[in-house]
């Protein structure tokens, strides 16, 4: 599903001529990829949602052009969980608004209603999971974080028998 998200926005991207670069970094394959009981349409939305905030800002950089990147990993931890992180090369977030970045109304864009984040917060948190943002360590751009549990495949396969 991320892959497919990540191509249309790709399609998009080319079509508008931005400069940026979009790539998915899943290092599983269809079999072992990790599986999460979730709304596919609200997810969608979300990861559409944080894709094209991080477009929005990456396209912003003149030098090189700028990369959006999503990976997809398994937490094997506390918790099994789905991590996706999408990172972006832009400006990152401005320090005014970090505080509040998952409420109501919060931008510093021209463009948008400041609604986009708080709802993506809304339904990654209705999944049973967690959303959160920070600025890269490098000074380039931000990566937004999100997890959800994991679908347990035991119990699906009990539950099939």
């Amino acid at each position: 599903m991320i892959a497919s998200v990540v191509e249309d926005q790709r399609s998009h991207v080319e079509k508008e001529n931005q400069n940026v670069k979009l790539l998915c970094n899943n290092k599983y394959d269809s079999e072992d990829s990790p599986i999460v009981d979730a709304d596919k349409d609200r997810i969608t939305q979300v990861i559409s949602n944080i894709l094209n905030n991080a477009i929005k800002f990456a396209s912003n950089q003149k030098d090189n052009g700028g990369t959006v990147s999503v990976t997809l990993e398994k937490n094997h931890s506390n918790r099994e969980e789905a991590i996706v992180s999408i990172r972006d090369n832009g400006e990152g977030i401005h320090q005014e608004i970090l505080p509040r970045l998952f409420t109501k109304f919060a931008t510093k864009s021209f463009a948008g209603t400041g609604l986009g984040l708080y709802i993506s917060k809304s339904i990654i948190e209705e999944h049973g999971g967690r959303l959160w943002a920070q600025n890269n360590s490098d000074g380039q751009g931000a990566t937004f974080t999100f997890t959800l549990p994991l679908t347990n495949n035991k119990k699906n396969e009990e539950e099939k028998n």
